[in-house]
């Protein structure tokens, strides 16, 4: 059976980080910026981290 190819889309999106969570951008920053309030762009601007349930699959997806 052939390797599993990666994910090239994943691959740009997720950083993996030492402590095994998968960090990422918040969606929502863009294009239609200006009906949205400075406060809330700013905040936009913070990474976060994928949820437990979604870090398997895209660990399986980045790693191939």
């Amino acid at each position: 059976m052939p390797k599993m190819k990666t994910h090239t889309g994943a691959k740009k999106r997720f950083r993996i980080k030492k402590s095994g969570l998968i960090k990422r951008a918040k969606q929502g920053r863009r294009h239609i910026l200006t009906k949205k309030s400075p406060k809330r762009k700013m905040g936009l601007r913070k990474g976060t981290y994928v949820s437990e349930q979604e870090t398997k699959t895209i660990t399986k997806m980045i790693q191939g």
